[in-house]
């Protein structure tokens, strides 16, 4: 038989997964508490009683989020190198994990970063505060990069690292809507691709250019000196 604090937390956790699916389906201005609770097969008063509100249970759901996005995404970057890159690359993986572990609730920080983009109040603040703090890693990383030599420098940081995170969201986005009929491993490899290569520094691929060039001309006089021989 469960205690009184299992029964509480049962509870809690049976609202927030509720209110999950709800906010996500629904979006949060569509979504009332009796929707909530009975979903959660729990009564309209069990909302009030473990909550108070509507907004605390979004916020509730967006401190869950952090950690399960940005707390994992810095034990990931951490892990990682000893290159920049690598440590980029380990953002992208973890994002990519999440896509399949977390779905529902970075789709829910990507839908409410929208809904609430013009609306003040503690949910707004706690969007961006999520937001900023991963914005500001990706900006360190790729500071770091540009210092290093790995990443491109005719570009400011700030934009770079927004870039980073449209593909970020996008990607994660694009997943959910075509989940069906894309190969996720493909999709990450495609991200990686994107982000990494267009992170690089310009020089660098246009010193590759002429190599490959090169190569093709060596082949095609080979060619010629066999048609001569012949």
């Amino acid at each position: 038989m469960k205690t009184k604090l299992e029964q509480r937390q049962t509870s809690i956790k049976g609202l927030l997964d509720a209110a999950l699916h709800q906010f996500v389906s629904r979006g949060y201005r569509s979504t009332n508490l009796e929707q909530i609770a009975g979903a959660a097969d729990l009564t309209k008063g069990a909302v009030y009683f473990y909550f108070g509100s509507k907004e605390a249970v979004l916020i509730a759901l967006l401190k869950r989020v952090q950690t399960a996005v940005f707390d994992e995404a810095i034990k990931a970057v951490e892990r990682a190198g000893p290159t920049l890159t690598d440590k980029l690359v380990a953002f992208l993986h973890n994002a990519a994990k999440l896509g399949i572990t977390h779905r529902d609730e970075v789709l829910l920080l990507i839908l409410m970063s929208l809904e609430f983009k013009d609306r003040k109040g503690k949910v707004r603040n706690c969007i961006g505060d999520i937001y900023q703090r991963t914005h500001a890693l990706i900006q360190r990383l790729i500071r770091a990069g540009q210092k290093s030599g790995e990443f491109r420098i005719d570009v400011p940081t700030r934009e770079l690292a927004a870039i980073v995170m449209a593909n970020h969201d996008g990607t994660f986005l694009e997943w959910y809507r075509r989940s069906d009929t894309l190969n996720g491993r493909d999709l990450v490899r495609a991200l990686r691709s994107v982000v990494v290569s267009g992170l690089g520094r310009p020089e660098n691929a246009a010193r590759a250019q002429p190599r490959r060039r090169a190569a093709g001309g060596a082949s095609k006089r080979r060619r010629a000196g066999v048609r001569k021989s012949t």
